[in-house]
C-alpha cells in the first residue's frame, strides 16, 4: 500500500501542499479552521512527514543520537546502548545505532552517515586502529561527541571509561593473596588497545606490588572466545604453566573457561575482566572484575544531554568504577601455599 503523501493530505482538505506544510512546520499564517481540517486529514490518512528530508533541507538537527559500536553481538555493548537509550528517550531523543566491527574504516563510514543525517550528537565505541582527526570542525562547530570505553585518537573530546587499569589490578591481586605466583593473562589484540593496554599494566601493576617478576612468557592474546581458548591451551601446555588466569574482557573469559572444561583442570584460579551472563552458574561461578555498562552509558548520555543545553566547558572525561564480584574459581588456593587473605 503506498504511503500518503503531503500531496494526499492537501487534496483531502482542499488546500494546496504549501498550506499543509505551513500547518506542519508551524511556518506561517494559517487560519484556525484550515488548521484544523489538515491535522484532521493527517489522522486519517495517517501522514507520516519526513523529518529528515526537512532537516536537510532547512538545515536544522534531527532528533537523533548516532552511537557507533564495535561489535553488535557483545553484551557490554547491548548494555551500553540500553544505558544510553534510557536515559535519552525521556528528552525526546531517539538512538541509532551502527555496527563497525572493528574495522576503521567502516566506523568512519557510519560516522559521515550520521553527520549527513545531521543528528543531534554523535557517540562512539572507537575501533582498535581509528583515528579522529576528521571530526575536528563537527567538535569546533559545537556538535556534542563523547567517546565511550575507549578515548579518541588525534581529537580532543568527552569520554567515558571504565577504570579498567584499577580493576585488572584488584582483580589480580585477589589472585596473589590466595597464593598465586604465576599468573597467566589473556588479552585483546591489538596490544595497543587502549582497554587491552590499561589491563595489562593493571596486571603488571599488581605484580609489582607484590614483588612478583613479570614473565613475558605468561601472557597471551586471542580476540575471540576461540582464539581466547587456544591461547589459554597454550598456557597450559608450558613446562611451568600458571596457577592461575586472569582474563582481560568477557570474550577472553568464555574462552579461558572452555579451555579449562577440555582439559579438565578444575585447580587453575580464574578471574576475569567484566562480567557474564550465566557467571554464577559455571562450576565454580566466575570471579569478575565487574564493569558497569548501563552507568557508562548513562554518564555518556549525561554529557550530551549537558552539552545540548549549552553546556561549553572543556573536554573532560568520566571514570567508571569496577568492583570485583567474588563467587568461587578466584578464590582456588595456589596448590601447596597459604592463602594471605
Amino acid at each position: 500500500m503506498r504511503r500518503p503523501t503531503m500531496t494526499d493530505v492537501a487534496r483531502e482538505v482542499g488546500v494546496t501542499a504549501k498550506t499543509v506544510s505551513r500547518v506542519l512546520n508551524d511556518d506561517g499564517p494559517v487560519a484556525v479552521e484550515t488548521r484544523e481540517r489538515v491535522m484532521e486529514a493527517v489522522r486519517k490518512l495517517g501522514y507520516q512527514p519526513n523529518l529528515m528530508a526537512r532537516n536537510m533541507r532547512v538545515g536544522a538537527r534531527d532528533a537523533a543520537i548516532g552511537l557507533v559500536i564495535p561489535e553488535m553481538g557483545n553484551p557490554f555493548f547491548g548494555t551500553v546502548a540500553g544505558g544510553i537509550e534510557s536515559a535519552v528517550r525521556a528528552r525526546g531523543l531517539t538512538l541509532i545505532v551502527g555496527n563497525s566491527s572493528e574495522t576503521a574504516d567502516l566506523e568512519q563510514s557510519l560516522i559521515a552517515t550520521f553527520l549527513a543525517r545531521r543528528v543531534s550528537a554523535l557517540m562512539v565505541v572507537p575501533s582498535a586502529t581509528s583515528d579522529h582527526r576528521h571530526l575536528r570542525n563537527e567538535r569546533v562547530a559545537g556538535l556534542p561527541i563523547v567517546f565511550l570505553d575507549r578515548p579518541a585518537v588525534g581529537l580532543t573530546a568527552d569520554s567515558v571509561v571504565s577504570a579498567n587499569r584499577e580493576g585488572a589490578r584488584t582483580g589480580v591481586a585477589h589472585l596473589i593473596a590466595h597464593g598465586h605466583r604465576r599468573i597467566g593473562f589473556v588479552g585483546d589484540v591489538p596490544a595497543t588497545l587502549y582497554t587491552r593496554r590499561e589491563r595489562f599494566q593493571g596486571y603488571r601493576d599488581a605484580l609489582e606490588d607484590a614483588g612478583l617478576p613479570f614473565d613475558r612468557g605468561l601472557v597471551e592474546t586471542g580476540h575471540d572466545q576461540e582464539a581466547a581458548a587456544r591461547a589459554t591451551m597454550r598456557l597450559l601446555a608450558l613446562d611451568d604453566p600458571p596457577t592461575a588466569l586472569f582474563a582481560g574482557n568477557n570474550l577472553a573469559s568464555m574462552g579461558a573457561v572452555v579451555a579449562l572444561s577440555r582439559a579438565r583442570r578444575r585447580n587453575v584460579a580464574l578471574v576475569g575482566f567484566d562480567d557474564l551472563p550465566l557467571a554464577e552458574c559455571l562450576d565454580p561461578p566466575l570471579t569478575v572484575v565487574a564493569q558497569d555498562p548501563a552507568r557508562m552509558g548513562a554518564a555518556a548520555a549525561e554529557l550530551v544531554l549537558a552539552r545540548l543545553d549549552g553546556d561549553r566547558s572543556k573536554a573532560r572525561r568520566t571514570l567508571v568504577p569496577t568492583r570485583l564480584v567474588v563467587r568461587g574459581s578466584g578464590e582456588l588456593p595456589a596448590p601447596g601455599s597459604a592463602t594471605r587473605g
